[in-house]
This record gives structure tokens, C-alpha cells and sequence, in this order.
């Protein structure tokens, strides 16, 4: 829906001609790898960048996701404590707060039209567990160093007046999110990036990643650094295949709704919402006046395979629309235009991460399982600051330097992510009865590393 509704369609840029050289290649047109081309030129704009992306800008995540540019880490503030300090994690956590108001200031100042809604996120509690782990969750965030302002429960009422969904016990409310249209953001970054003199090839597929050299389907990038944002396509990449899985997620939108469904519905402020489900679900009211609503589906195929085909399950999808309409009987007949799905990246141990090898001038960013819009706008701007050899407040970040272990071989990874999946789908069945289903989830979460 974001690539067919952009104005004027896609721009269509040529593939890379034969063998060429510049001081950074960046491989990958998405998130990471533009703003860390955007950085890079605003901090030395001398450099000569090549971005080389295999289909088109934001053909992968980038271009398909949910447009929650939420200030989130998905390793959470004491995973990273356990790697450095609580302060430390907490001026991390920080800083991606700051990421979505850094996106708000670029696209303002850098006349980027994509939508953006700095409204926040709620959480619904839609039975009673899910309402005693949010209340126990915000007491222990407060606990760490966030407060209400960040972070803070939500009544019925409340919770009803912003999104009027259907079994509303409570909720909670996160302040640092900004609702966008992700296609309008990329693309509008890359011309932005293009404005500034970095030259992007599309059409060009990167075989394999070495110090200094990327090897491509239409020839050979030379440079003194490398940068690899690639995230789920990682897995494709030649010697990559077990250092991040890709994992499927599914989205549809409604058409345009009318002013008396929307009223019905709520989210007049555009926060992006969910529930406290452990089989994710997340949705934002679009500046269109649509619902874009998506979920987890079919986590991983075999192998990391990356199939176009499982983008479309109906299934799926089908499973997708009857959660909305849970939410929202009032969308029962509205008319769904748009299905479609992609691979999100997950690093073995679930934990973001930005390195840079001065020695080897391969640098890279990702991880961030599925909830990339904000930081990675972070993880570019960090990964020109140690491109270019410049100390900030973001270089020393407990997330620099991370570095995950290997996925598993198969069957063993098939077995890991397929089993932790039917074991949340259990807790939320379970939860739904009333009771809670603390044991499965902690062996979900043992089964999949996190």
C-alpha cells in the first residue's frame, strides 16, 4: 500500500556499469544504509558514496513496515546494563527516544513529506493478564529511571478514548513514537541523499561483503569502507547464512475510511496501537484516514529461506483481518485493498547492534527485530560518526561493538523459532481464558535465545 500510493510512482535508477571505486559503499538502500549515506555527507560531504541496492529503494522492510518509528530497542534497557552500566543503558535508551524527534527534525528541515504524527503508542489490556503484566511492567521501567512521561498506565476510560477497541480493561501509554508512511520516508531520504551527491544503483545485487571490496552482479566496488545494512537479506549473502534469521510479518489496510467509522475507532491524535499479546500485532491510523494493521504470521521458512510467495499466505492475512475486526467490529465490511507481507532480521541473542572495524573499514548496523523505523535512524548516524573518527555522545553507546553468535544449523533453528511461535499462540490462548502462562513464556523465550 505505501509503494502503490506513492506520488509519482518509484523512480527508477540504473543498475551499476562495470568495476568502480569510491571512499564508501553502502550496501542496502533502506533505513540503515541511507542515513548512514545522509550522515556521512553532512559530516564530510568530500566523501564519494555509493549505495548499491539489489531491487529498489525500500523494496525490504524499509518500504513495507508498519510506520511505527517507535523509540524502542528490542533488547530492552537491562540487557544492554548487562554489557555496560544501567546508565549506560539508560543514555542508549535515551538516545532512541531522541532518534524519533531527530527523524521529525530532518524530514521538516529537509522538506520530506511522509506523514509523520508524533502521537505516541498505546498498549491495550484486553483481558486480565495482560493488565497485571502492564502494571507490573510500568513499575518496573519507573524503577530503572523512566516515568510517566515516558512510560505510564492507562485506565479504561482513557484507554477507550483513544482507541475505542473492543474488551479495553487498560493500557499503557509510550510517549516516544511518531506514526509514518515508511515508503514516502525512505524514498525521500535517498533523494535527499542524492541532493547531497551520493550516487545510488538499483538493480545490482551485492554476492558477497570483504574488507574493502563488494563483489556485485555488475561489477566490482572498491573503498576504504564498507557498509552493510542488509539486515534479513543478510542470510544471502555469501558465508552470512546463519548470522541473522528473517522472520515473516504480514500487514493489510483498509480503504479509506469515513468520519463516522473513524470516530467510532479513535486515534485522533494517530497514535500507532497494539495489545499486549505475545503473537505481536500493530497498527496505525494513516494520514489518508486508513487502518494499516499488521501481525506476525509464519515465523521462518527452512533454511532462512526468503520466498516472495509467503508474503501472500491468505491464511495468513486471513488470521491478520479477524484480529482487526476483534478489535474493531465496525470493519467487518470494510473493504481490505491492500495484503502483503516481508522478512524482518533477528540477530541469535535478539539484540540491535552498530559496529565498525577500523582495521577491516567494514562497518554495519541491524537486528532490530522488527522495530528498525527509529533506530535505525540512530545506528546511521552513529556509524558516520565512526566512519569519519569523530567522538559524540552516541559513539561509546553500550549497543557499539556488539556482536552476536551464529544462528544454529538446521534443523536445530527451524525447530527453535517454529517451537517458541506455538508456544506464544499457546499463552495468548491461555491468557485469554483468564489465567496467566508465565512457564510457556519463558521457555518460548529460552527456545529462541531472548
Amino acid at each position: 500500500m505505501w509503494l502503490d500510493e506513492l506520488p509519482g510512482g518509484l523512480t527508477q535508477r540504473a543498475a551499476l556499469n562495470g568495476d568502480v571505486s569510491v571512499d564508501v559503499v553502502v550496501v542496502g538502500a533502506g533505513f540503515t544504509g541511507l542515513w548512514t549515506a545522509y550522515y556521512l555527507k553532512t559530516l564530510d560531504p568530500t566523501l564519494s558514496i555509493l549505495v548499491v541496492e539489489r531491487e529498489h529503494v525500500g523494496f525490504g522492510a524499509s518500504g513495507r513496515n508498519g510506520g511505527w518509528a517507535v523509540g524502542e530497542l528490542a533488547a530492552g534497557i537491562e540487557k544492554y546494563a548487562r554489557r555496560s552500566s544501567l546508565e549506560e543503558s539508560l543514555r542508549l535508551t535515551r538516545a532512541v527516544f531522541d532518534s524519533v524527534d531527530e527523524i521529525g527534525r530532518v524530514v521538516a528541515e529537509r522538506g520530506i513529506d511522509c506523514g509523520y504524527a508524533k502521537g505516541g503508542t498505546i498498549r491495550l489490556a484486553r483481558n486480565q493478564p495482560q493488565q497485571t503484566r502492564q502494571i507490573a511492567e510500568v513499575a518496573h521501567h519507573h524503577g530503572l529511571g523512566l516515568d510517566d512521561n515516558d512510560f505510564r498506565l492507562l485506565g479504561a476510560t482513557e484507554a477507550r478514548q483513544m482507541c475505542d477497541a473492543t474488551s479495553v480493561l487498560g493500557g499503557i501509554w509510550f510517549a516516544h513514537t511518531a506514526a509514518v508512511d515508511p515508503a514516502r520516508l525512505v524514498t525521500g531520504l535517498a533523494a535527499v541523499c542524492e541532493d547531497l551527491g551520493v550516487v545510488i544503483v538499483e538493480r545490482t545485487a551485492a554476492e558477497s561483503v570483504e574488507p574493502g571490496i563488494v563483489v556485485t552482479d555488475r561489477g566490482i566496488v572498491s573503498a576504504n569502507t564498507v557498509v552493510q545494512a542488509t539486515e534479513a537479506y543478510t542470510c544471502e549473502l555469501e558465508g552470512q547464512r546463519r548470522r541473522m534469521v528473517p522472520v515473516y510479518s504480514r500487514m493489510i489496510a483498509t480503504e479509506p475510511l469515513d468520519e463516522v467509522t473513524l470516530d467510532q475507532i479513535g486515534l485522533h491524535e494517530r497514535p500507532t496501537f497494539a495489545d499486549d499479546r505475545y503473537m505481536v500485532i500493530y497498527g496505525q491510523r494513516t494520514e489518508d484516514g486508513r487502518i494499516a494493521f499488521g501481525g506476525r504470521g509464519v515465523p521462518y521458512l527452512f533454511g532462512s529461506k526468503i520466498d516472495p510467495a509467503a508474503e501472500v499466505r491468505g491464511d495468513s492475512h486471513r488470521l491478520i483481518h479477524e484480529a482487526l475486526v476483534d478489535l474493531f467490529p465496525v470493519l467487518a465490511d470494510t473493504r481490505i485493498t491492500h495484503r502483503w507481507g516481508g522478512v524482518l532480521g533477528v540477530s541469535r541473542d535478539w539484540t540491535p547492534f552498530v559496529r565498525h572495524d577500523r582495521a577491516s573499514g567494514i562497518a554495519e548496523a541491524g537486528g532490530y527485530v522488527g522495530e528498525g523505523v527509529a533506530p535505525s535512524n540512530l545506528a546511521g548516524r552513529t556509524l558516520a560518526e565512526l566512519i569519519v573518527g569523530v567522538e559524540t555522545e552516541r559513539t561509546d553507546l553500550p549497543w557499539v561493538g556488539h556482536r552476536s553468535r551464529s544462528w544454529e544449523p538446521e534443523p536445530l533453528r527451524w525447530l527453535g523459532v517454529r517451537g517458541s511461535r506455538l508456544i506464544m499462540a499457546g499463552a495468548d490462548a491461555t491468557e485469554d481464558k483468564g489465567r496467566e502462562a508465565k512457564s510457556a513464556i519463558r521457555l518460548s523465550r529460552w527456545l529462541r535465545g531472548s
